[in-house]
């Protein structure tokens, strides 16, 4: 879902990344004119595999580690039944991250080859235009985003940062090409995840772009009423493309149609 990349012929409208193993599985909505235009892409060409930085996230403890693959699997188990063997190949690239409330993990102009995929918290996207943010998308638990400049190589148009502490799956596009090779049945993993993603995705900008704020707001907390109670009220106003102080007003207006 966009705003304020409506302003240009061709921007980056929504992207939904899929860190499987550190392989990335992309899907992405652009906005051409008034159109949208959506493409999948799944990546797993080069030849090495690098750990994610640590400039600004750490690794996690030995706990939280095996809590975190439970999750993790469990989650995957819905769209595949992993071997012992395909789990320890997911394990062994020890790709789980925290990362503190307010981290930046790319900035407008960065080169980037890391996709994110979240355990626990939430992350955003934004573009700064004129000085002010336009945030475009929220990522929570079991969501990924994988930026479009990994796909394209060049600097990124936008930030991501986290909204609160995070737990991620933080891995790089330079896997060994023998990955889907060893395992594929991760890539059917990632392309039914993308294609899955890619109508939601698909059925929310259209709504975005066809409804009011104030529908924007009931649809947010219809379908996602807990990004309501954890999203500063600044973004949540920059998602929904309105001031902080229409977004106050419009809750009290909705407030009082509903009350008795």
């Amino acid at each position: 879902m966009t705003l304020g990349q409506l302003q240009s012929d061709s921007k980056p409208a929504a992207n939904k990344g899929f860190s499987i193993a550190g392989v990335p599985c992309f899907a992405d909505t652009f906005v051409q004119g008034v159109s949208s235009v959506l493409r999948t892409k799944f990546s797993a060409k080069t030849p090495r595999h690098r750990k994610p930085p640590n400039r600004w996230v750490q690794p996690i403890g030995s706990k939280w580690n095996k809590i975190m693959y439970d999750k993790l699997f469990n989650y995957l188990s819905q769209y595949v039944t992993l071997t012992e063997e395909e789990k320890r190949a997911i394990i062994s690239f020890d790709t789980f991250r925290s990362a503190k409330k307010g981290t930046v993990l790319l900035k407008e102009g960065q080169k980037s080859d890391y996709s994110y995929f979240v355990l626990q918290g939430c992350i955003r996207t934004y573009y700064v235009i004129d000085g002010e943010e336009k945030t475009t998308a929220f990522y929570t638990e079991m969501e990924g985003v994988t930026p479009h400049c990994v796909i394209n190589k060049k600097p990124s148009e936008y930030y991501i940062s986290c909204v609160e502490d995070c737990i991620l799956v933080i891995s790089n596009s330079k896997m060994e090409t023998e990955t889907f090779e060893k395992f594929p049945k991760l890539e059917t993993l990632c392309r039914i995840m993308a294609e899955q993603e890619l109508a939601k995705e698909k059925i929310n900008f259209d709504e975005f772009k066809t409804s009011s704020p104030e529908q924007r707001y009931l649809n947010l907390l219809k379908k996602r009423p807990d990004l309501i109670q954890r999203i500063p009220q600044h973004q949540l106003a920059s998602y929904l493309g309105i001031k902080p102080q229409s977004l106050s007003r419009l809750r009290a207006r909705i407030l009082k149609k509903n009350k008795p």
